[in-house]
């Protein structure tokens, strides 16, 4: 079984974050950020992870602590669940559109954190209420450092930043889909380093 559960609490939130690679789809997601939960969905659903998300966070002072400890929550999982990381795929990349928008994600489950990120500027600040559009990626920056994962993030164009935050998480599903993949020619782990 290719599972992870984090819980994690500090005096800011509390998370529990539960991750099936090899689910189909299953989400429950809740973490009193809308849009927020909204694009966990999007990665449970296309990456085909059964996905569990609660969080409970000081929401009264603003999403930040939230989102932030969510992510590093679902980083961790994420490594959890690939154990040692034995006959995956490793590399994956997907190309997502939305409407006008277009993201493009590869990842290397590498061991090593590393993130390029880059997203059309002047993008609208706020996407509902309380979803801060600099933190996706800052949700992308926890997820590599916890997951010890190395990921390129481009959306070459785009205008809505509903489109634009929506299309890299789905690429991002899609993509991290490929590379958690069991390869049923592969044995041992893949790297000429015996290890990841």
């Amino acid at each position: 079984m290719r599972v992870g559960r984090i819980e994690r609490t500090t005096k800011e939130t509390s998370v529990l974050v539960e991750i099936d690679l090899d689910g189909t789809g299953e989400v429950e997601i809740a973490t009193g950020v809308g849009f927020f939960d909204h694009m966990l969905n999007q990665l449970g659903k296309h990456g085909l992870f059964d996905l569990t998300v609660k969080t409970e966070g000081d929401l009264h002072i603003d999403a930040h602590h939230t989102i932030e400890d969510t992510a590093i929550a679902l980083g961790a999982a994420l490594k959890q669940a690939l154990g040692d990381k034995s006959g995956i795929r490793r590399f994956g990349s997907a190309s997502c559109p939305l409407d006008e928008a277009l993201a493009e994600v590869t990842v290397d489950l590498s061991g090593r954190p590393y993130l390029v990120h880059s997203e059309p500027e002047n993008m609208a600040p706020m996407i509902g209420p309380d979803y801060d559009t600099t933190m996706t990626r800052h949700i992308l920056e926890s997820i590599v450092a916890s997951a010890s994962i190395c990921l390129h993030v481009r959306v070459p164009y785009g205008r809505n930043a509903h489109h634009i935050v929506e299309a890299q998480f789905k690429a991002l599903a899609r993509a991290l889909r490929a590379a958690t993949e069991l390869d049923p020619r592969a044995t041992g782990v893949p790297s000429t380093k015996g290890v990841l």
